[in-house]
């Protein structure tokens, strides 16, 4: 999307107003995970079985709990910076840093989920299987959200869309 011109050449209105939209629904679908990942996490110290974690093993908890919470702050920060921006006419601004912030959350959920993995494995049978259970949901994850979109877009034989016009409807 890049910096708009004085003249308008930048995306329009409607563009921005969907690309908005649709971030903000990504964004809601996310946050509902974190959010019950980073309540369950918080419960935790409060189990009777805490108090038998390894020393390795609190170690990654609090990594997966700061995991957590810094996914939760990632993306939620779209949203303060449209609360903090409201109608000063930013929403292209709005749109290019919530892009940025959604994929930092999506990167950081990646390694929270293949933390917790790795701590609830590593509880349950031990570090090398911990290890590599953790390791391969990272893999997977890494495989779905980042690697697949782009080998699916290049490979795929399906036209891309046409440029939406200022009078068009808006288009998926």
């Amino acid at each position: 999307m890049g910096k708009q011109d004085t003249r308008g050449s930048g995306p329009s209105r409607r563009t921005l107003a969907r690309n908005w939209d649709e971030l903000l629904q990504e964004i809601r679908v996310t946050q509902t995970g974190v959010q019950i990942l980073t309540g369950f996490l918080l419960t935790v110290p409060f189990s009777a079985r805490f108090e038998e974690l390894t020393s390795f093993q609190r170690t990654v908890y609090l990594a997966v709990l700061g995991g957590s919470v810094l996914t939760t702050g990632l993306v939620v920060a779209p949203v303060a910076f449209h609360r903090m921006l409201f109608r000063r006419r930013r929403r292209e601004l709005l749109v290019e840093s919530g892009n940025l912030f959604a994929i930092a959350g999506l990167g950081m959920l990646a390694l929270t989920v293949s933390g917790v993995v790795l701590l609830v494995v590593d509880v349950v049978i031990g570090t090398r299987a911990a290890l590599l259970g953790g390791g391969a949901v990272l893999v997977v994850i890494v495989g779905l959200w980042a690697a697949g979109p782009f080998i699916a877009a290049r490979v795929a034989d399906v036209p891309r869309n046409p440029p939406p016009s200022e009078d068009a409807e808006p288009r998926d």
